[in-house]
């Protein structure tokens, strides 16, 4: 079957674009850094955008104009108003003359890890969002902006509540927690006051980087710690619920995707937040996303095209079974 897609993924951190044939083989792949345009910055945007979607042309010995769909997932592309802007930076920065999808970052997600292509996706890395669609592509959503707006929780989340369970344990306000020692130890201070007189002072800043201990101490047992990592599971299965609410899914049977690096912290982030999700949707059915997101970009640039979806799941299986990392998709 002929044909060319092109898939990006577009983040904080990382960005992806990779470009494949219709069956689903890697056929070029490109990689850059944050693409995002935060703040309105589409020349950021642009710039990368234009980078690795080269670098994939390049590699899959194709000119862009050849691509007959493009999916695009981009983190903080949130509001309907910002859809014109990201739409006229990839007219500007690439040569494309195909049709184009563009989405959040959480939709890719959904499309890779959903075998039906539908239901809902929870994505959480650093931040959290949550982003479901039915078999119409009707959309539910939350804001993704975090505690702000009571969504919760990635690991900025959770290290945010790990220093007020230290902090409410030091003037007694809540009990004494194994955390206090160990984000003492973890910013290279002598003690706890002086660790919480350098956080409110602003001199000094712990943020999601520092998960991971987090998830150490619940692991050694400590009451605090496994609180608040079972609080992360049950937020994430509130936003689950949300969405699903949102799009009647909640008495029949669909598909919750569980994306992003924070799953993989505790077994007790996903237990709980699936046992939160149950309580109340019996129907759910649940599947741990660990291929590049990128893939979900690639099916939507197919799904825009017109492929039909006997062609597009036989892509999916193919890219999946394929167990590629971005790394390894440099050389196809």
């Amino acid at each position: 079957m002929a044909g060319y897609y092109l898939g990006v993924d577009i983040g904080h951190t990382k960005s992806h674009a990779l470009i494949t044939d219709a069956e689903g083989h890697v056929l070029g792949f490109g990689t850059g850094g944050n693409g995002t345009a935060e703040h309105s910055n589409y020349d950021r945007f642009g710039r990368v955008l234009h980078q690795i979607v080269s670098q994939a042309a390049l590699s899959a010995g194709i000119r862009e104009g050849q691509v007959d769909g493009a999916g695009f997932g981009i983190a903080d592309y949130d509001w309907p108003s910002e859809r014109a802007p990201h739409r006229d930076a990839i007219a500007k920065w690439l040569e494309l003359q195909c049709p184009l999808g563009i989405a959040n970052d959480a939709v890719p997600g959904l499309l890779a890890g959903s075998p039906r292509g539908w239901g809902v996706c929870v994505a959480a890395g650093t931040g959290v969002n949550c982003r479901g669609w039915d078999e119409q592509r009707r959309e539910g959503r939350v804001t993704g902006f975090g505690l702000r707006f009571g969504e919760a929780a990635g690991a900025s989340e959770l290290v945010a509540e790990a220093i007020k369970a230290v902090a409410l344990a030091w003037y007694r306000g809540g009990p004494p927690t194994a955390l206090t020692s160990a984000l003492v130890q973890y910013a290279g201070l002598s003690n706890v006051e002086e660790l919480l007189e350098e956080l409110s002072l602003s001199r000094r800043d712990i943020g999601a980087e520092a998960a991971p201990l987090v998830f150490e101490v619940a692991k050694q047992g400590d009451p605090v710690a496994l609180d608040l990592v079972r609080w992360a599971g049950r937020e994430l299965g509130k936003l689950a619920l949300a969405v699903g609410r949102q799009l009647d899914f909640l008495d029949s049977t669909f598909d919750v995707v569980m994306a992003g690096s924070f799953f993989r912290g505790s077994p007790l982030v996903a237990e709980t937040m699936q046992e939160t999700v149950l309580a109340r949707a019996p129907g759910a059915r649940f599947y741990r996303l660990s291929a590049p997101p990128v893939i979900g970009s690639v099916l939507l640039g197919m799904e825009v095209a017109g492929l039909d979806s006997r062609a597009m799941a036989g892509a999916r299986e193919a890219l999946l079974s394929a167990e590629v990392s971005p790394k390894e998709m440099k050389t196809p």
